[in-house]
């Protein structure tokens, strides 16, 4: 059965793997084993604390296949982002240079630096290795983060972000980055995106340009790729667009990938999902539901079959389903159709 849950101490390794095989652009997971380390580390604690309002907690889960043992994927919420270490963006504006007398009118957009996500919750570090992208599991680790987000909505903030990867060739060349390396940085895309991974990211501050910049002055190439997603990246965007999130001209500061929003409540699975109590026994329905418990160290989410009494907000589930998630007849889930 393939299962999701918090991830733990032992799950190194296969974290250390997973950074590996994400590849250059996945900012969330360098590969430097006291970062990820640190990362599980910090987890474990999220995961243990009592929270009444979001705070710098970060929560990373794990997908496994409980017949081989193999962890196979991640993916994580962080509750607040910036509260420690500035989150930086760039926002697409416009400016307009215009002459009545002469009759010209020009409309110019602009990249300027900000801070305006600076306690929003993050999506982020989802990742399934290659073998297990079937069976919708890819829908499945992603939405399922929702879940949780409703069952503890305490825990997270009013609006939820996530950052898509932008373009970048296999040797993790970035357009967008080439221009600024070149009249700003001095410092090659992996270098500048590993060092925001590890944590130091003074240099941004220090190097990044202070004012807006005019799109119209970059190289063609890098305005190509502004707002534009890594082609690995477009199915979890379409995702994440079906679950009510949206462009809102922010874009990030090494690879101009587009960060989306959506305000928490208004996350089709958050407010569709259906909190049920459980039965036990005998399903005939064809249907499968993402379906998780109501914990938070302890929380698991399965994919299964399930028969619905929504009128009587119950929910059958077969047994070894029912073992997975840790909940006996009578606790409560939360389930929806994936």
């Amino acid at each position: 059965m393939i299962i999701i849950r918090p991830i733990r101490s032992s799950d190194y390794d296969a974290l250390h793997t997973i950074a590996i095989e994400s590849g250059h652009g996945f900012t969330s997971l360098p590969i430097n084993e006291e970062l990820l380390q640190n990362r599980i580390s910090h987890s474990e604690a999220s995961f243990a604390k009592s929270v009444t309002e979001p705070g710098n907690e970060g929560y990373l889960f794990v997908m496994e296949d409980t017949k081989t043992g193999q962890v196979v994927g991640t993916s994580g919420i962080e509750a607040a982002v910036g509260l420690d270490d500035a989150f930086y963006h760039y926002h697409l504006g416009k400016v307009v240079h215009s002459s009545r007398k002469l009759n010209i009118y020009n409309t110019v957009e602009t990249l300027s630096l900000c801070n305006d996500y600076t306690g929003s919750t993050e999506i982020c570090t989802l990742f399934l290795s290659e073998k297990y992208r079937k069976n919708k599991n890819g829908r499945f680790l992603s939405r399922m983060r929702f879940l949780f987000i409703a069952e503890h909505l305490e825990r997270f903030s009013d609006t939820v972000i996530a950052e898509m990867r932008g373009v970048s060739d296999e040797n993790g060349r970035s357009p967008f980055w080439d221009w600024l390396e070149e009249h700003f940085f001095s410092m090659d895309f992996p270098t500048a995106d590993y060092l925001t991974g590890i944590g130091k990211k003074v240099f941004i501050a220090e190097l990044m340009p202070k004012y807006p910049i005019y799109v119209n002055l970059l190289s063609k190439d890098a305005q190509k790729v502004i707002n534009q997603v890594h082609k690995n990246t477009k199915p979890a965007l379409r995702l994440l667009e079906a679950e009510g999130f949206s462009k809102r001209g922010y874009v990030d500061i090494f690879d101009a990938g587009p960060t989306v929003e959506a305000q928490t409540r208004d996350i089709r699975s958050v407010h569709e999902n259906l909190r049920c109590q459980v039965i036990i026994g005998e399903v005939s329905s064809k249907d499968r539901y993402i379906i998780c418990n109501t914990q938070v160290e302890n929380f698991r989410a399965v994919q299964s079959p399930i028969s619905l009494r929504e009128t009587a907000k119950q929910a059958v589930i077969p047994a070894d389903v029912a073992e997975a998630l840790m909940v006996n007849e009578g606790d409560w889930i939360r389930v929806i159709a994936n």
